[in-house]
């Protein structure tokens, strides 16, 4: 993508802002730790592994503008940014294995001879490299397992804006392009926030990969139409067993690829993985404010006094995935057992 959504400047950090996509390409400009975790709140960034380089860059970003202080201080302060960053979104495993290698620097800083705010920098940088790496991996790995001129199906966007700019989901799904194997990518709108529409096919239609917008609710009767030959999505955090967290309606989706028989794949890197748990139940699904269900770019759509639920994920049980693609390999059923064995 041609577009830079995160540009790091040593004491400063822009992010494009995803909220005015596709209308205005603008950046929201933060100097410290708390503008970034603003802007991880209001979505001005979003998807797990952008949201884990932004947090790491964030980290970076308070100890460079924290460099002059006191060495006890300084320690004190990056810490309490680290636990500010992570309370920021709940459900995505990225942001907080991000955190937790930032922290294993602070810990172990003084043994390598370097000052810490230029350890906490490069460490920041290497997650992002390492991102966008693993990102063209999974792309090279996936992109096999559609036949050429498949017409595929993808939820949320799982792109260059949501990673470090490659993609997951999109990431296979534009390598998939470059060797024939994709005519047609259809993207869900993706309610609340219209991610789909907004952004997914934002990306898509910059790289000439030919996209078709459709409501979130039109999937089964495409795929009842044999219109549709795979599903390919992202995910947030992924248990030992394999069940996975994805944006809202990725559950439906699964279910009915299930029952027209048509396959189901899950693209994420082996930071998104969580095998401290073991089942979807146990993850916590972070609920949004209800205004974004009930107004619609500023604009009430729903009676006033009716309430929204606006939970931001669901869960796919690991039953109802094909595969999942990973940077260290593809993943096969029984999920649990691939799983134990490429990352445990």
């Amino acid at each position: 993508m041609s577009v830079r959504h995160i540009i790091w400047e040593g004491k400063g950090l822009l992010l494009l802002d995803q909220r005015r996509l596709p209308e205005e390409e603008a950046y929201v400009r933060c100097d410290d730790a708390r503008q970034v975790a603003e802007a991880i709140k209001a979505m001005v960034v979003r998807g797990a592994p952008a949201l884990g380089i932004v947090a790491a860059l964030g980290v970076a970003l308070e100890a460079a503008r924290l460099g002059g202080e006191d060495l006890s201080l300084l320690e004190e302060k990056v810490a309490s940014a680290c636990e500010l960053l992570r309370s920021t979104r709940p459900t995505a495993r990225n942001l907080f294995w991000a955190l937790e290698r930032m922290e294993g620097v602070l810990k172990g800083w003084r043994g390598e001879g370097r000052d810490l705010p230029r350890a906490l920098e490069e460490e920041a940088l290497r997650i992002w490299s390492e991102d966008v790496e693993a990102n063209r991996t999974m792309g090279c790995l996936g992109a096999e397992l559609l036949p050429q001129g498949s017409r595929v199906l993808t939820h949320c966007n799982a792109g260059a804006l949501a990673t470090g700019g490659y993609g997951t989901a999109l990431g296979l799904i534009r390598r998939a392009h470059e060797e024939g194997r994709v005519a047609e990518v259809f993207a869900s709108e993706t309610r609340p926030l219209l991610q789909g529409a907004r952004l997914t096919a934002w990306e898509l239609s910059r790289e000439g990969i030919p996209v078709s917008v459709i409501t979130d609710n039109a999937a089964g009767h495409l795929m009842q139409r044999g219109q549709i030959g795979a599903v390919v999505v992202g995910a947030d955090r992924i248990t030992a067993r394999g069940d996975t967290a994805n944006k809202i309606g990725t559950y439906p989706l699964a279910v009915l690829a299930r029952g027209h028989g048509i396959p189901f794949y899950v693209v994420a890197p082996s930071s998104t993985f969580d095998l401290s748990i073991a089942r979807g139940d146990e993850i916590t699904i972070e609920e949004r404010d209800q205004e974004e269900v009930l107004n619609l770019y500023g604009r009430r759509i729903a009676p006033h006094g009716v309430r929204a639920l606006n939970p931001a994920f669901d869960v796919t049980p690991a039953e109802l995935i094909t595969a999942i693609v990973t940077e260290k390999g593809i993943i096969w059923p029984p999920l649990e057992k691939g799983i134990r064995e490429l990352l445990g």
